[in-house]
């Protein structure tokens, strides 16, 4: 090879292989990616009970991975702490006195509370920023792991007296951390714009 051809060509070459060594290194899946810690409580600060763009993403795609209803975000300001008021929480419709709701909301715990590809635990439901879950008198919070915990509203004084609402037996309760309601966590690329 010529002398000239040379002294373009192997710069050329250089830059090429290095480049594709380096998008060798980057991941190619999110699973391989890094991934959200889990998060602390972010209770709701001001009143903003638009959907935000991440709950609403996230609540269609329950609906038509797994079926059920879409049970809606916003919630009046003024009545008590709720992360519906800031549009980043939503209701998801099951019924369990079903046993096919149950098997549903089994199904999406499972999923989300599932290892990745790393071993890292509960690893869509920290990329999701889903920050807990209540559904069927149980609490899934992520601050301690998503382990089940007993639940009872702050308005029911025992469990029999409380209603199937309250009692989140008519639906699963998802509540997202902040940046889980922009859509703003890795789950969420390429599902919401911006």
């Amino acid at each position: 090879m010529p002398s000239p051809l040379r002294r373009l060509l192997v710069p050329l070459l250089v830059s090429l292989l290095t480049n594709v060594l380096l998008l060798a290194a980057v991941p190619s899946s999110p699973a391989s990616a890094a991934i959200e810690d889990y998060a602390s409580y972010q209770p709701q600060t001001r009143c903003s009970p638009s959907a935000k763009p991440g709950t609403v993403a996230l609540g269609r795609w329950l609906v038509k991975k797994y079926g059920g209803s879409y049970g809606g975000v916003s919630r009046s300001c003024g009545g008590g702490t709720s992360e519906h008021a800031e549009g980043r929480a939503f209701d998801w419709t099951l019924d369990a006195r079903r046993k096919v709701d149950r098997r549903v909301a089994r199904a999406f715990l499972r999923d989300v509370r599932a290892a990745d590809g790393k071993g890292r635990e509960d690893a869509k439901a920290r990329r999701m920023g889903i920050m807990y879950l209540i559904w069927d008198d149980r609490m899934y919070a992520a601050w301690n792991g998503f382990e089940p915990e007993p639940y009872l509203s702050s308005s029911c004084r025992k469990r029999a007296k409380c209603s199937t609402t309250l009692r989140h037996r008519d639906h699963l309760h998802v509540s997202l951390t902040r940046k889980g309601g922009r859509g703003a966590t890795s789950w969420y690329a390429g599902r919401v714009a911006g």
